[in-house]
């Protein structure tokens, strides 16, 4: 009969409805999971870089030394003295690999923003003071050596340089791939050259606290080494850049560490190896590649937001003197308190919370 035939249609019909539904809801799922999966693959790699493509790149060299594709190796070291100095003269940045989508995942991940407080004028020159160090210094990274958080947006006509080991530019390849992302080495010299002979338009990011800092980082800890840290400040009286403070909130949270106590032994083999090499290995763990709950190299997917402070502005003194160091040292730490206090109860913070100046 037609009232059967009615509804049998309309069974079909929700039968399909319901497929249907069902199947987006498997899709939506499946891609959740892939873009999730491309996050940790983003993030893994750059671990890895961090820690070992320096050293593997070099023995892979020496190895390719010694086989019948020796020309290969042999014309890449040809090119490496030619090509030695350019770390120092702002490197060789590149758009593209700074655009690379991998990044986004690497956002993503965490996930990680950038917040702009006050414009920044491409007539000047600027040194960030970035803080803290964390393990790895995630935020960063992200930040100022990618697109992803959209720092060329924000500050328009900006060219921001991230400072880091001097060591890490004597890796070959590491060197090449770091440069394209606007990362420089950390010495006098290429400071003094992207200050003085790269125009305006230019922010070198310092980590201020360094190795050391990164000994005591931990999770719910906001400390920073700075109070003997007067360098940067040194270098931008010399330069008349403009200071800015950064703080990272949640850069201490994706990551846990042993810290050792002042004294003990481990303390000890941490300050040595800082002394001599330049950074201090630290015995930290994140989570398990495949689990959340295990231990592993991926740092906790923990939210990291980084503030941009209000810039300082800065004389040019070509010989300042330790009270002129002095001076304009307070006022950036005074500025950067000022920071953490305005923003930290907006990143999940109490308000009773202390920035710990060391």
């Amino acid at each position: 009969c037609s009232v059967c035939k009615c509804n049998f249609i309309s069974f079909l019909l929700g039968t399909g409805s319901s497929i249907l539904s069902a199947l987006q809801d498997l899709f939506w799922l499946s891609k959740s999971k892939v873009e999730k999966q491309l996050q940790i693959i983003s993030v893994l790699q750059w671990v890895l870089t961090f820690l070992i493509m320096g050293v593997a790149c070099t023995l892979i060299l020496m190895y390719i030394l010694c086989t019948d594709c020796w020309a290969i190796a042999a014309l890449y070291l040809a090119w490496l003295v030619f090509d030695w100095n350019t770390p120092k003269k702002g490197g060789r940045r590149s758009q593209w690999v700074r655009n690379w989508a991998i990044w986004r995942y690497f956002r993503d991940y965490f996930p990680i923003r950038l917040v702009k407080t006050h414009n920044l004028l491409t007539t000047r020159n600027y040194i960030f003071g970035y803080h803290p160090h964390g393990i790895m210094g995630l935020g960063a990274f992200c930040n100022f050596s990618t697109e992803a958080t959209g720092v060329g947006q924000k500050f328009p006509g900006i060219r921001p340089y991230l400072a880091t080991l001097a060591g890490n530019f004597r890796m070959p390849i590491l060197r090449d791939y770091l440069m394209s992302g606007g990362i420089c080495p950390v010495n006098r010299d290429s400071i003094d050259y992207i200050l003085s002979k790269n125009g305006s338009g230019n922010a070198i990011i310092i980590v201020v606290g360094g190795a050391a800092e990164s000994l005591n980082c931990t999770p719910g800890k906001n400390s920073v080494t700075l109070k003997n840290r007067k360098g940067f400040v040194k270098l931008a009286l010399r330069h008349g850049a403009d200071l800015v403070p950064v703080y990272s909130f949640g850069e201490n949270e994706v990551y846990k560490q042993v810290i050792f106590e002042e004294g003990s032994w481990g303390r000890w083999v941490q300050k040595k190896f800082q002394k001599h090499i330049g950074f201090a290995p630290c015995i930290f763990h994140g989570r398990g590649l495949f689990s959340s709950n295990t231990w592993g190299l991926l740092p906790y997917s923990k939210p990291i937001t980084t503030v941009v402070g209000e810039p300082i502005t800065i004389p040019k003194i070509d010989n300042p003197s330790q009270r002129e160091v002095d001076f304009y040292h307070s006022i950036y730490v005074d500025s950067l308190i000022k920071l953490f206090d305005k923003y930290k109860s907006k990143f999940g913070l109490p308000e009773t919370e202390v920035l710990e100046v060391n």
